[in-house]
């Protein structure tokens, strides 16, 4: 199972980095504010886990793998949107899928990697601070990469975000507990918080609000 998340989190990684650089090239961001975003955008949720738990220094700065993946998939959209010479403009509505597709699978991945991060250390019979640490590092990055943006992160005000984080951590924390397979419990609570993200994106879910 170890073999399985540190998998996950890899692919994970990659697919926040991508997104947070897909941000960067929108925002028309220079080379290190691309870079910059998309390491934060897929290290920062992971690293506000870490800090949660007392980890210190977070993974980040001592497992280069993460920094190195985030940054060559960081290196290869800056390249790929710069040698096009603009014509990836065209393709707006495919990049926009393209982009909602990594937020979503690294939501879901990172959502089931912080919940057993709790587990491993320790904190099994606490629920709520196991799924709340996969909520935190499911959707930490993706609020960083915001507010660094000057948005109001998205987790706050559309699309069911952190609702499909609690759900898939909580569907992952639950088969663990009932000492299902650990790689069944690791897809499933993948699937439920991709899933219901991208059914949410694509049919414009939010929960309910004020209204003026």
């Amino acid at each position: 199972m170890d073999m399985v998340l540190y998998g996950a989190e890899l692919v994970g990684t990659a697919a926040f980095a991508l997104s947070g650089t897909l941000l960067a090239i929108h925002k028309k961001l220079d080379l290190f504010g691309m870079l910059f975003l998309g390491v934060v955008t897929a290290l920062g949720g992971g690293t506000i886990r870490d800090l949660l738990l007392g980890r210190t220094p977070p993974q980040m700065f001592y497992s280069y793998e993460y920094v190195g993946i985030a940054l060559s998939v960081s290196v290869l959209m800056f390249l790929l949107a710069r040698l096009s010479h603009g014509k990836y403009l065209s393709f707006g509505p495919q990049m926009e899928r393209f982009y909602g597709l990594c937020d979503a699978v690294g939501l879901g991945i990172f959502s089931v990697v912080g919940t057993q991060a709790g587990i491993a250390a320790g904190y099994g019979d606490n629920p709520f601070l196991c799924v709340f640490l996969g909520m935190t590092t499911g959707v930490g990055g993706g609020i960083l990469r915001d507010m660094m943006c000057g948005d109001i992160p998205g987790v706050l005000r559309k699309h069911v975000y952190a609702v499909a984080a609690i759900l898939g951590s909580l569907v992952f924390y639950l088969l663990t507990r009932l000492k299902v397979d650990g790689t069944l419990s690791t897809l499933l609570g993948m699937s439920v918080t991709v899933v219901l993200r991208l059914f949410a994106w694509h049919y414009h879910w939010n929960l309910p609000r004020v209204e003026e």
